[in-house]
């Protein structure tokens, strides 16, 4: 991606697509990313929980099911995002609640409202 105004635009436009207002992911907080997203493995995935202390609620990884393994997902920056997934970047915003899966070719988004249940 280019410049932060091409990513912010970008995000912008994924949520006026979706028709969802957008929740930012400033670069300062933590995603929970999987190590397998910098092997080149596809699908990319993403969910995002509603954000909690210094986390933006997004957990990325890629293939198919996350594992079970309380070690699977690391904390990144969201800042370092553009060094190992910078695809992920314009799903950044959508709203606690929203999923997506990519390849190229391959753009899946939807709403998944159990992300949103306290357990």
């Amino acid at each position: 991606m280019g410049d932060d105004r091409d990513v912010a635009t970008t995000q912008i436009d994924i949520c006026r697509r979706f028709q969802v207002d957008p929740v930012s992911a400033p670069d300062d907080l933590k995603v929970g990313i999987a190590l397998n997203v910098r092997t080149g493995l596809l699908p990319i995935n993403g969910l995002r929980h509603p954000p909690r202390d210094d986390t933006t609620g997004w957990y990325i990884w890629a293939g198919g099911e996350p594992s079970d393994n309380p070690n699977f997902f690391e904390p990144l920056h969201v800042k370092h995002l553009v060094e190992w997934c910078p695809e992920v970047l314009p799903y950044l915003q959508l709203p606690p609640g929203w999923r997506f899966l990519i390849a190229p070719g391959v753009e899946a988004v939807w709403q998944d409202p159990t992300l949103l249940e306290v357990t």
